[in-house]
């Protein structure tokens, strides 16, 4: 894994979290995540102070966290503070507290926690065009981000430590509506999705996911519609520990946080005139860690630099899913930006499964798809990789559940289609890169054309002629064999593919 190791500590209202980073700088992978719920901004709407517990549980994750720094050997530590360290009367102290323990805090302003909860959101939806909302204990940040940049943003002290007391009067709803259009937000999001980036309402996601049986148990990209919200905001209420406790992965901390976080969802949603929500899984830490990419860095497709991590680190030949890529590329001329990133994530993840016991190679595919740690993609998305996937390691439609819930019929051909071609390219090189550099693929008038140059013919054969037709009857297209130099076709046998 290559890159320096990067450590974030980011001391939150309601929680404390060391997350550790290292890979590609446009995108490292977590090598660890923990948090502590210390409850920092619990009693900043009566006290304005941290209480003591909260201090004492600050202290020990401080302490715990700057141990396991040292001990994982990070290149370079980041430690920011937000809106209850800002707000508290008692603040510095723990700031102080901090830095006895080798860890050197940044107060982040509301302007400051905005702008990197934006970046974030970019970092992993780079075409994001609406509102960032991130729920916070101690606030609530408004970013309107569109064509890859940050623009108006706001914080309000709305985090869900502090809304019990606005939401135990009459006129909740009102009262937030009167915030948001006192500081010039009505309507800024007609139209458009609201980003959901903060612990609470990423577990409003994950309650949803659950009560609605949505057959893809992946945060990151969720819709949620404003119906479903307004459906929690009634049901929530009643639900007793049972229910909450099917919950897959639902943290037990965030579960008395989730009525105020579904309430004030709903108070916001019509104010700003967003068309639904989207669930973003990275916010402010990863939004620290974007800007500090350089243009050319931040420019890189998230989902590619991430499949081509991955496929480096498991496939057998580095390079491999790239020229994959490239050699099957003149088959899909002109297809759209939005499938061809997909078809290429694919190639960069086509070796990866290939130590995983034959019997479960398809399924090891499939999952690494659907469930991978990916960004910069959505459900259709992650269905089409994994046809592809489960295409080019030998499976055939109709493949599996929740593949057939989340793509068409049509977008299932196209990933079918490209899976054929991968495992064509998979047989005829041998996973090398020498016989996909002197051999092409294309389409032509007469239908799928495979070449050699003279001195390769020897490549062919039967598997490859098999997988050939195979990949030819999936694009509905005759196919033959031809000669890199002199162009005469050569014939294809006949064997049933």
């Amino acid at each position: 894994m290559e890159g320096k190791r990067t450590a974030i500590v980011d001391i939150g209202s309601n929680s404390i979290r060391l997350v550790v980073y290292q890979g590609p700088p446009r995108l490292p992978a977590i090598l660890f995540n923990e948090k502590v719920l210390a409850g920092l901004g619990r009693s900043l709407a009566g006290a304005g102070t941290i209480d003591s517990e909260a201090m004492e549980m600050a202290s020990a994750a401080l302490r715990r966290f700057g141990a396991l720094i040292r001990e994982m050997d990070c290149d370079d530590v980041r430690t920011v503070a937000t809106a209850a360290v800002r707000d508290a009367a008692n603040g510095a102290d723990l700031i102080r507290m901090a830095e006895t323990l080798g860890l050197s805090v940044e107060l982040l302003s509301g302007a400051q926690e905005a702008q990197a909860a934006g970046l974030g959101v970019l970092s992993a939806i780079p075409e994001a065009d609406g509102i960032v909302g991130d729920l916070g204990g101690g606030s609530l940040e408004l970013v309107r981000i569109a064509e890859g940049r940050v623009h108006e943003h706001v914080s309000f002290p709305l985090g869900v430590l502090r809304l019990e007391e606005l939401r135990s009067k009459s006129g909740f709803a009102r009262r937030v509506e009167r915030i948001l259009e006192e500081a010039g937000w009505s309507g800024v999001g007609r139209g458009k999705p609201l980003y959901l980036v903060g612990g609470s309402w990423r577990s409003l996601a994950r309650v949803d996911i659950h009560d609605r049986h949505y057959p893809l148990s992946v945060l990151h990209g969720y819709a949620m519609p404003i119906s479903r919200v307004d459906l929690l905001r009634r049901k929530l209420p009643t639900a007793d520990k049972a229910w909450f406790k099917a919950v897959p992965n639902l943290s037990t901390g965030r579960v008395p946080t989730l009525c105020a976080a579904a309430d004030l969802l709903g108070a916001i949603l019509p104010v700003l005139g967003c068309s639904g929500t989207i669930v973003s899984a990275f916010g402010l830490r990863e939004g620290l860690l974007y800007e500090r990419l350089s243009p050319a860095e931040a420019a890189l497709d998230p989902l590619v630099v991430a499949a081509r991590d991955e496929g480096g680190q498991l496939g057998r030949f580095a390079e491999h899913g790239d020229l994959l890529n490239r050699w099957i590329a003149p088959l899909f001329d002109g297809e759209p930006e939005r499938n061809s990133r997909l078809r290429h994530a694919a190639c960069l993840l086509a070796d990866t499964s290939w130590r995983a016991n034959p019997e479960f190679r398809v399924e090891l595919g499939i999952e690494t798809a659907l469930h991978g740690n990916w960004v910069g993609i959505d459900a259709r998305g992650r269905a089409m990789m994994a046809a592809a996937l489960a295409a080019s390691l030998g499976a055939q439609p109709p493949y599996p559940a929740p593949i057939p819930l989340l793509a068409g019929p049509q977008d299932i051909a196209t990933a079918t289609a490209w899976g054929l071609a991968i495992r064509l390219a998979q047989r005829l090189s041998g996973g090398v890169a020498g016989p996909l550099h002197r051999t092409g693929i294309c389409r032509t008038i007469g239908g799928v054309e495979l070449m050699f140059e003279d001195g390769d013919l020897a490549l062919s054969g039967e598997a490859v002629e098999k997988r050939l037709k195979a990949l030819g009857a999936a694009l509905g297209l005759p196919v033959r064999i031809g000669r890199r130099q002199d162009q005469s076709p050569a014939p294809v046998s006949r064997r049933t593919a």
